[in-house]
């Protein structure tokens, strides 16, 4: 295989930061990842993270948006939400109490990914949540 050849496919989709782009959101990833054992949980992921950008950053301000990008190889079905900022502080998992009505989707997601990745910037943050198709790397059965 030549250096720049890459297994792995990636999707990307921009959508404005309107409430009702959330079930476009989960619709577009269930479509990218139709047949796989990992699209319902990536759906759910992805259902999360972008009600969260919404409600919790610029992104649902006016003229808002997020961004989802899902990547898909061999090892690994990756999905990404990114906001557009606005926050003093990067978003991070908190295990709320179960009856909690905020403050439990990051911990829901990492429940149920493999492994949660959250990166600042000035522009805004990128969550990543990691599902591996080799639950012995993550320690999360499958």
């Amino acid at each position: 295989m030549h250096e720049y050849t890459s297994t792995a496919r990636v999707w990307g989709l921009s959508c404005p930061g309107f409430p009702e782009e959330v079930s476009r959101a989960r619709r577009w990833t269930r479509d990218v990842l139709r047949g796989s054992p990992f699209a319902e949980d990536a759906e759910l992921i992805v259902s999360e993270l972008s009600a969260n950008a919404i409600l919790h950053t610029a992104s649902g301000h006016a003229s808002g948006s997020f961004h989802l990008a899902v990547a898909v190889s061999a090892q690994v079905v990756a999905v990404s939400v990114t906001d557009t900022g606005g926050t003093g502080t990067a978003p991070k998992v908190e295990h709320q109490d179960q009856d909690a009505e905020h403050g439990r989707g990051l911990g829901m997601v990492s429940a149920i990914a493999h492994r949660v990745v959250v990166h600042a910037s000035e522009a805004g943050h990128t969550i990543t949540a990691e599902l591996f198709t080799d639950a012995g790397r993550g320690g999360h059965p499958c």
